[in-house]
């Protein structure tokens, strides 16, 4: 394919806002077609750009640090090109020195570490933490506000000529390429096979609007804490399997726990919660590159790391539409790996 292909952008979440993006500044004609008034994941999302937390909390990422170190820097470049503001002051685990201690073990193995903060710093950082509860700060996890980005990201896209249509995409039709970013919408499913190796996985987020959320993302033993519009934003359930978006206090109820463990003062106050459902592949990993159906890009399944790949799975996806070298991380997120072997 070359410059000026039309490709049509299934998909207006991070993934499909960002590449439809880029696309355009390489000079293709897009369209990104998406049903209006559905929510989004990355609408829900906490905006969390941390690869060094994700890699330590999570053993099957430990292996991809790399990979996601390589995402989190091509935002500033997006950044500068949206006006998306981005925090960059870090993020801090929090609990006890235990806990804490196992930790810095993680960040180790990793060849990184973290650094002490003092106990009244961490009070001024983050008002209402519960007295007992020692801070670990990482500087190289970063954080955004989702929606004003998506409405950033859109107006870009926009401003760079990308059509909008509010549908749902059910083939390719007349585009030269159809990119597939739709999380875990299977809508596709039948014509596209290799979107049946995404699972589905439900999270619920917990707001407080009430709660002066401070100036640091938290990680704690459950749950993690973030400023959001005024108050604190705490997530999030992992329910794989459900693809609903119906508010379950059950399954709420660890979530609030851990929220009133980190912040006494969250005992008896009221919260709003929302839902969204990411798509998970088996590694955790999202497809990248070309389907097995001819003309057919995909661009799913980054689980709950959707904002922190963005620009990533952009450039990837732009490489493949005009002919350019995808670069280093492309075979790690091509969606032929999954493919079944004899």
């Amino acid at each position: 394919m070359s410059r000026g292909a039309e490709v049509m952008v299934a998909g207006a979440g991070a993934l499909g806002l960002s590449l439809a993006l880029a696309l355009a500044d390489a000079g293709c004609r897009v369209t990104v077609c998406d049903p209006a008034g559905e929510p989004r994941a990355s609408a829900v999302a906490a905006g969390m750009l941390a690869p060094v937390f994700e890699a330590v909390f999570d053993a099957g990422a430990a292996g991809d640090l790399d990979l996601l170190l390589a995402a989190r820097n091509l935002w500033p470049a997006l950044a500068a090109r949206t006006g998306i503001a981005i925090d960059r002051s870090g993020a801090a685990a929090v609990g006890s020195q235990a806990w804490l201690a196992t930790v810095r073990a993680g960040l180790t193995r990793l060849g990184l570490h973290g650094a002490d903060l003092p106990r009244e710093m961490l009070g001024d950082l983050a008002p209402g933490l519960a007295p007992g509860l020692q801070g670990l700060l990482v500087r190289e996890d970063w954080r955004l506000e989702p929606r004003p980005a998506l409405a950033a990201l859109r107006r870009a896209a926009g401003e760079a000529g990308v059509g909008f249509r509010a549908e749902r995409v059910t083939a390719r039709g007349g585009a030269d390429i159809l990119v597939v970013a739709t999380g875990a919408d299977q809508g596709l499913a039948v014509a596209l096979p290799q979107l049946g190796a995404l699972t589905p996985i439900k999270g619920q987020i917990l707001r407080f609007a009430e709660q002066g959320a401070g100036r640091l993302s938290l990680r704690g033993q459950g749950a993690y804490a973030v400023p959001a519009g005024g108050g604190l934003a705490v997530g999030a359930t992992m329910e794989p399997g459900l693809a609903d978006i119906a508010i379950d206090p059950v399954a709420l109820a660890p979530l609030s726990r851990a929220a009133e463990w980190m912040f006494p003062d969250l005992v008896g106050m009221t919260s709003s919660a929302s839902a969204g459902v990411r798509a998970a592949t088996p590694d955790g990993l999202p497809m990248v590159g070309f389907s097995t159906t001819p003309g057919v890009i995909l661009a799913v399944g980054a689980r709950r790391n959707g904002w922190l790949l963005a620009p990533l799975v952009a450039q990837i996806v732009t490489a493949c539409v005009t002919g350019r070298d995808p670069g280093p991380y492309a075979r790690r997120l091509d969606p032929g790996r999954f493919a079944r072997t004899p």
